[in-house]
């Protein structure tokens, strides 16, 4: 019976969609609802909006409570006919409701209500709003710290830039996340900071296009807008899901990049994104639980990246080969000039020093010589086991 009910509404067909949604909405039928989440991820990005309107299309004044019924269920692709109709119908008595089930209720109910406070500014929710936003459920972290930036909760975002600076990098990254969600863009440089001074770079980048545009940043800043692109590729695949390439636009991106390919780090950035999509694009491991609209987007930028004048790309990587350079990791993949690299062991940085001999040895071009030289700045005993090793 439910399925059916499913099928109806999911469906073409306008008379059984619209006795489908009216079902329901007017029944508060809650195991249909459920059903339908349980669909999420088998159901096109445009069903979804389909069913969201044919159910926003049956809501009055009549029975949009019975949406109450639904907040159980949390689904992102309903939230917002759920919220934007409980927030057409509010009153004090409904805002109430919402704080009680913001008190006492599950995290699905919690992550409804916290949408529902991005609207609806009670300051009785503040308290709620910050307790929630630091739990292990991102959906609600998520929806609590936007309800904060739009309520300017000013304490909770100097908490989360002071996180920024944490020992603990898991407790940074979840202060980049609460910020991406508070939506302050003045917040966007101490994040770029903590990013550069991470070993989650790549988790940290992959968060930063959801406070602000990736071209926006490229315009105002190509340094730093790079860098950042540069963390998503190395990402892809391992950290970030595939499918956020729609999410930053990476074809649009590697089209302006490859337009504008006049300089060493915007060279670098085309060089190991035609390395990275080669890597995901050469077998199946990394594409075969993607639906088909992400295993096509992969496959075409692979085929856009491939146009890149590799040669001409070669020629800017000496100039990133600098311990300053926040690209030299990536600069010494594709090195070709051993004197160059050689040059990195006498450098203060202890890290670059062991990635350094490590692409000598992959050139067979670490001497007893380059080994000493190396050894010598070094101070970290696992470093120097690892060189001696290699």
């Amino acid at each position: 019976m439910i399925e059916d009910l499913i099928k109806q509404l999911t469906g073409k067909n306008r008379q059984d969609f619209e006795n489908a949604a009216s079902h329901l909405v007017n029944t508060a039928d809650i195991e249909m609802f459920k059903a339908l989440i349980d669909k999420d991820d088998f159901l096109f990005d445009f069903v979804k909006q389909n069913v969201a309107e044919r159910i926003a299309n049956v809501i009055d004044e009549n029975n949009y409570k019975n949406l109450l019924s639904f907040l159980k269920y949390y689904s992102p692709s309903y939230e917002d006919v759920i919220i934007s109709t409980l927030v057409k119908y509010a009153d004090e008595d409904l805002t109430d409701k919402m704080l009680e089930i913001f008190e006492n209720g599950t995290n699905a109910e919690k992550t409804y209500c916290a949408k529902f406070f991005t609207y609806i500014q009670d300051p009785l929710a503040f308290e709620l709003l910050r307790k929630n936003a630091k739990t292990e459920d991102e959906f609600l972290n998520s929806n609590c710290a936007a309800a904060l930036g739009a309520m300017k909760d000013e304490v909770s975002y100097q908490n989360a830039l002071s996180n920024l600076k944490s020992d603990d990098e898991f407790e940074q990254l979840k202060a980049v996340k609460f910020l991406t969600s508070y939506g302050n863009l003045d917040a966007l440089y101490p994040i770029i900071d903590a990013m550069k001074n991470s070993s989650m770079s790549e988790n940290i980048a992959g968060e930063i296009p959801y406070l602000c545009d990736i071209f926006t940043i490229l315009e105002n800043d190509l340094p730093n807008g790079l860098l950042i692109i540069n963390n998503i590729i190395n990402g892809l695949g391992e950290i970030i899901p595939l499918s956020s390439v729609f999410d930053y636009e990476l074809y649009e991106l590697f089209e302006r990049l490859i337009r504008n390919a006049d300089d060493s780090k915007t060279a670098i950035v085309l060089l190991n994104a035609n390395e990275k999509f080669e890597t995901l694009t050469e077998n199946d491991e990394y594409l075969y639980d993607e639906d088909k609209d992400t295993k096509k987007e992969i496959i075409d930028i692979k085929k856009l990246i491939a146009h890149i004048n590799k040669k001409g790309l070669l020629c800017f990587v000496n100039q990133e080969l600098n311990e300053n350079s926040p690209f030299v990791y990536t600069a010494l993949d594709f090195a070709q000039d051993m004197y160059a690299v050689r040059e990195l062991l006498k450098c203060n940085n202890q890290t670059i020093i062991l990635k350094t001999a490590e692409v000598l040895k992959a050139h067979n071009e670490l001497d007893d010589t380059s080994r000493q030289v190396a050894l010598l700045k070094i101070t970290d005993d696992n470093i120097k086991s690892i060189i001696r090793a290699l």
